[in-house]
């Protein structure tokens, strides 16, 4: 027995109290029932979760009937494709009936159309390693299905179609960006003709939404190795369509010229970043990485003395991020995070060899905010030079940075950096009523405390009257 298969006995095993209960309220039923796709995939691989895939030629409505009175849950949000979903002891099944669909091949969306046997369901999986099967209940010796050779594909760790990529990426161009998606979760390459066919039909991508497009995305920047899943975006032309801010990065050398250009060294800072990443990934912290200059092929400038400077990259940058993001409908939380990071990565450079005053820290911290933890990490990411000389001193020189950032926090309340009066008390103070004055008089208290640090009760209502006297109209 090989590996693939040990792996697959351990993971049904674990699995087989809740399967096998499945199995007999479908065999009793008169239907038969088959894990499939990815969790049969992921079974071969030792890494199961526990959110199970199975098909049945039984419809959706004695699906949902056989369901009752055994799960926990049962819902129905997917039953126009033919799924009904359950939980049962913390396992969440996916049970849906053998589909045949026909694509219209102009947007995505499938006929939906119900098939009568397991090799045709498997037949319009994306994936040979897909489009496996096993028969339950598993105490029978369940019957493994592979008409497409999946076996041998995850053996050689390759993505290959069912079908011809052709066929496959005309039905769901979605599927491109699948592959690259795999490849940076699972370390899988692509069998030459399917990127051959990527190359052909990138453009394809286009007929998909945006909201699809972009999660595909998350889940490629969350895998194993995000990087592997870029380069093939980028190499087959997809990259293009979905990040093309990332392919243009090609043309730029950087102006250290430590690495063949841009793009190669973002890439290499994601795969810093990411060794620097603690507990889950970081899609913020990943996203900033791979994004942290985009902006250089729209700032790039020839010097006089011969070399290339991208002034106030960070700026445009920050808002190339917001554009691309928003495009593909991320959170607006995540989009202002990343966009702030890239905002601010540059900042650190102006620090020396400790020259910046502690008011500089404040602001560094203040302006921050809660991405201060990641900001460390991309900052530090950013280091790609490979002068091992110059790189211990920068990063020896961002330690004195954090360390001055503990001290001043242990000292002060960098956590919530606010002027040391509030609203209520400049009114007040100032005889005023809530409007723009208050707000004008409170952001001057917070500039002061930024600079300054805390000040006493006295000092701050003596500059408070000072400021007043010269800026509010008597």
């Amino acid at each position: 027995m090989g590996r693939a298969q040990q792996n697959a006995v351990v993971e049904l095993l674990r699995i087989a109290p809740v399967t096998d209960q499945l199995a007999a309220r479908f065999s009793a039923a008169g239907h038969s029932l088959y894990l499939v796709g990815g969790s049969v995939r992921d079974a071969l691989l030792g890494r199961l979760g526990s959110d199970l895939d199975f098909t049945t030629d039984a419809r959706p409505a004695t699906v949902e009937a056989i369901l009752r009175g055994w799960a926990d849950a049962v819902w129905d949000t997917g039953i126009a494709f033919g799924t009904i979903g359950a939980s049962k002891g913390g396992i969440q099944c996916e049970i849906t009936t053998y589909r045949a669909d026909r694509y219209d091949r102009v947007s995505r969306n499938p006929d939906v159309v119900f098939g009568d046997s397991i090799e045709g369901d498997l037949a319009r999986r994306d994936f040979t390693v897909n489009a496996m099967a096993v028969q339950l209940p598993l105490r029978d010796h369940g019957r493994f299905v592979d008409p497409y050779g999946g076996m041998e594909a995850l053996a050689r760790r390759e993505l290959d179609t069912p079908a011809t990529p052709a066929e496959s990426f005309a039905d769901d161009p979605l599927r491109m960006l699948r592959a690259a998606r795999f490849v940076s979760q699972l370390g899988f390459t692509v069998a030459p003709r399917v990127r051959e066919a990527m190359v052909a039909m990138a453009g394809e991508i286009a007929r998909i939404t945006a909201e699809r497009v972009g999660a595909e995305l998350s889940k490629l920047m969350l895998g194993t190795n995000p990087r592997a899943g870029i380069e093939l975006m980028v190499d087959t032309g997809l990259g293009g369509y979905v990040l093309p801010e990332v392919p243009a990065m090609r043309l730029e050398i950087d102006e250290h010229h430590q690495h063949k250009d841009v793009y190669t060294h973002s890439l290499t800072v994601l795969d810093q970043a990411i060794a620097l990443e603690r507990g889950e990934p970081d899609l913020v912290l990943r996203l900033a990485a791979v994004l942290h200059d985009i902006g250089k092929p729209a700032t790039r400038r020839l010097e006089p003395s011969g070399g290339v400077s991208f002034h106030h990259h960070e700026v445009v940058g920050a808002k190339m991020v917001r554009k691309r993001l928003r495009a593909l409908r991320y959170p607006s939380q995540v989009i202002e995070d990343v966009a702030q990071l890239v905002f601010l990565h540059l900042r650190f450079h102006g620090y020396g060899g400790g020259e910046w005053t502690d008011s500089a820290v404040r602001r560094y911290v203040t302006d921050a905010g809660a991405l201060l933890p990641r900001l460390h990490k991309l900052v530090r990411a950013d280091c790609t030079t490979r002068n091992r000389r110059k790189a211990a001193a920068l990063q020896r020189t961002y330690d004195d940075l954090e360390q001055r950032i503990e001290r001043i926090r242990a000292e002060e309340d960098l956590a919530a950096v606010r002027p040391d009066l509030d609203g209520n008390e400049i009114m007040s103070l100032l005889g005023l009523k809530p409007g723009p004055d208050v707000g004008r008089a409170w952001r001057y208290l917070k500039e002061l405390r930024l600079d300054r640090g805390p000040l006493s009760r006295e000092e701050a209502e003596a500059e408070l009257r000072r400021w007043a006297e010269e800026n509010l109209s008597q």
